[in-house]
């Protein structure tokens, strides 16, 4: 027992390291002590999917549904590695995982679902920590690969909040925290805040809750007491904004078509 444990210790060590065949070596050792381990067939899935070597990654993933018959996620993995399949697609783009990368911070950092998610091929092929773009529109803002593949929208609420964060100059980063072929999760992180929006934080606690909340504080705030940012607010900033031509730090479109499924 603790043979196995200390090998999954390395196993994981391996997988955040993006050490592959190291992590395949590891799991293997432990559903060779014991054959009955979910987890172990379920990490040498992921790791023989991360190396694009499908029939593999194929093969545990089915010896963990054996195991496991009503398990959403081997299901999940398994429908990816079938559209991999049938596009024919036999590389996928390895991201530099930082596992110091989802810190959460009140505030500054948020992790959300994408709504109207984008085409399957698009999605079968993200990796947890690929850094991903926004394309701010005229009512949404997109999240889509280096590529331009669009990949789904922020919610409406969040859209509209950060479109006109953005258009005061704050800057945010996105990575993937979580993708399967119908959900797909994004961290966003605060890297600059707009001098216009300085005195207000960029992801409340509750966005809804806080939009309609008034607040009438006009003094300086620090960090720890930024001020709720109401819905009337917004829309007076956004109105005031639109009249200036502020550079975007995100790529725009002003056109606002259906979003791509």
């Amino acid at each position: 027992m603790e043979e196995i444990i200390s090998l999954e210790k390395q196993a994981i060590d391996a997988a955040i390291n993006l050490d592959w065949k190291q992590a395949v070596d590891l799991n293997k050792k432990i559903i060779k002590l014991d054959k009955k381990n979910l987890d172990g067939y379920l990490r040498l899935g992921f790791a023989y999917l991360q190396q694009t070597r499908l029939k593999l990654a194929k093969k545990y993933y089915r010896q963990a549904l054996k195991l496991q018959p009503n398990n959403y996620l081997i299901k999940e993995n398994l429908e990816r590695i079938k559209v991999l399949e049938t596009k024919k697609i036999t590389q996928i783009k390895a991201a530099s995982f930082n596992p110091f990368l989802f810190i959460d911070v009140p505030g500054k950092t948020m992790f959300v679902s994408l709504v109207n998610c984008g085409q399957k091929t698009a999605l079968a092929r993200l990796m947890v920590g690929q850094e991903v773009d926004f394309l701010v529109k005229k009512r949404r803002v997109e999240v889509r690969t280096k590529e331009k593949e669009y990949l789904g929208c922020l919610p409406d609420d969040l859209s509209k909040r950060l479109t006109v964060f953005i258009k005061a100059g704050s800057r945010y980063s996105c990575h993937i925290k979580e993708a399967t072929l119908k959900h797909t999760v994004v961290f966003l992180q605060e890297l600059t805040k707009g001098r216009r929006v300085k005195k207000y934080i960029s992801f409340p606690t509750n966005i809804q809750a806080n939009l309609s909340h008034l607040s009438s504080k006009e003094e300086e705030t620090t960090d720890e007491e930024k001020e709720e940012l109401s819905e009337l607010d917004l829309e007076k900033l956004a109105e005031s904004l639109s009249e200036e031509k502020i550079y975007l730090p995100y790529g725009t479109d002003e056109s606002d078509e259906e979003s791509e499924e």
